[in-house]
């Protein structure tokens, strides 16, 4: 993935286990396969018998887990496990995740991945009913509304909790004898359900950690259903039927790996038939197609088969660079692009040259790749983007929560072009994108979540609203 080369970021991975003598095991090998989802921090906690056991730590997850001791400790037959990227919250070991709660009467862990929307809120009315927070990280609030809860049974406070908080989530809990799942009544995050031969049960943000832990998918959490695993199976059971399937979008351009299947659409397939549109609207002549490595290698892929002209390893990407996007200053920033890429004059010399990338964020990136690939010997750059201009913030758990970061909202196509330096630039429309991934389904946008280029949000955005209201307004040049 180019995350280190843009400002784009999901927040976090979760991935849960029941039922297996080596749940830690595991579930460190189901977060290496859903590091690309965050680098800031990792965590795993342990059922052993009852007993909830945690280690977590700042850092990649196999950085988290150097000393093998770290691992061995973590006993038991079932575990959560979570990486982060944060965009609720610091990023300190206090806000790493899985959490950790311990009461007189019961403990339990909880690990998430999304953002609220209505956060604050929500911890100004705790707190006055003396709710004490040990984290910055929204998280937290849903623990707090569990224990505030006066329903009688604890799968009744539970669901009145899930019914409480707004915006993205998908939230694992595991308790003393069981492991909750629950995902928002959008469905913005991915969330799945799998089966190990020993019929031990997990639950991960992607189906790519089932292929790596010998996992097979049984079927993905529906938007606003609560699942319960425990010694006797799976119960599937819902806390709302006010739902409507609006799956992030970004998860098939961008975030998730190409490997992995969301609600039955493969992402490599996805992003392929992106290509493939993205060609059909593409209105210049060119000679090459060349892909940002990597994630935009499967939508190059489609635009070459359909276009006809030849796909080529124009630009190559050093696998051994620091990650650049923690880098403290845009000059280094920028500087990280050219350590992490190269352009194949070989290739790419005397060649008009389409340009392949997921989407553009700053400009940053674009404006140093089309120069790259100018400096050896492209006679022109046309940029292709197989997605639409990203205009607007994301709420719902990526870490786009203004658009004075978004070139697309500041600047016209035109202009944009312009500040990148190439020589034509087309995005992928709207509809283009929706019935490229093609979910089965006769929701809105097709079951996807598109208001990062059209503004139009399938929820409220409450403790947002105001923000993004004055936002509209902004205007910033990248001039």
């Amino acid at each position: 993935m180019t995350y280190e080369v843009k400002s784009l970021n999901e927040e976090c991975g979760v991935f849960g286990i029941w039922g297996h003598p080596q749940a830690a095991q595991v579930t460190y090998f189901g977060l290496h396969s859903l590091q690309h989802r965050g680098q800031e921090g990792a965590g795993i906690l342990t059922n052993d018998a009852g007993k909830l056991i945690r280690h977590r730590d700042t850092g990649l997850i196999s950085e988290v887990f150097k000393n093998p001791a770290n691992l061995e400790k973590l006993t038991g037959q079932a575990a959560i496990g979570h990486v982060r990227y944060a965009t609720a919250g610091e990023a300190s070991i206090d806000n790493i995740q899985p959490f950790h709660f311990k009461f007189y009467d019961m403990e339990f862990g909880l690990a998430h991945n999304g953002n609220l929307t209505n956060t604050k809120t929500l911890k100004k009315e705790l707190e006055h009913n003396g709710a004490i927070f040990s984290s910055s990280s929204d998280t937290e609030i849903l623990a707090h509304l569990i224990r505030c809860s006066h329903n009688p049974s604890f799968m009744g406070k539970v669901k009145e909790a899930l019914n409480t908080v707004k915006g993205g989530f998908a939230y694992l809990l595991m308790m003393e004898d069981k492991l909750i799942a629950a995902l928002d009544p959008n469905g913005f995050r991915p969330l799945s359900i799998g089966k190990m031969t020993n019929g031990a049960i997990v639950v991960s943000s992607e189906t790519c950690a089932f292929e790596v832990v010998g996992a097979e998918w049984i079927r993905d959490v529906k938007p606003g259903e609560v699942v319960i695993i425990d010694n006797s199976g799976i119960q599937y059971d819902t806390y709302t039927t006010d739902t409507q399937l609006a799956i992030c979008s970004m998860e098939y351009i961008y975030f998730a790996r190409p490997d992995s299947n969301i609600h039955g659409v493969n992402v490599h397939t996805a992003r392929k038939r992106m290509g493939a549109q993205l060609a059909r609207e593409f209105k210049h002549e060119a000679d090459i197609v060349v892909g940002i490595p990597n994630s935009s290698l499967s939508a190059a892929m489609g635009f070459a088969e359909e276009s006809g002209l030849p796909n080529e390893m124009g630009l190559i990407k050093n696998q051994y660079t620091q990650r650049t996007f923690i880098q403290p200053t845009q000059e280094l920033r920028e500087q990280g692009v050219r350590m992490k890429l190269s352009a194949v004059s070989g290739v790419v010399k005397g060649k008009r040259v389409v340009m392949i990338d997921d989407s553009i964020v700053r400009g940053t990136t674009s404006r140093r790749i089309v120069q790259l690939l100018k400096e050896a010997g492209a006679t022109e750059v046309h940029v292709a983007i197989a997605s639409p201009p990203l205009k607007y913030p994301c709420f719902y758990g990526i870490d786009i929560q203004t658009r004075r970061e978004l070139i697309a909202a500041n600047h016209s196509v035109e202009e944009t072009r312009q500040i990148i330096g190439a020589d034509s630039l087309t995005y992928l429309s709207i509809d283009g994108l929706i019935d490229s991934i093609g979910l089965e389904t006769d929701g809105p946008n097709g079951g996807l979540c598109v208001a990062y280029f059209d503004g139009k949000y399938p929820t409220p955005l409450y403790d947002y609203e105001e923000e993004y209201r004055r936002s509209l307004d902004e205007k910033v040049s990248f001039y």
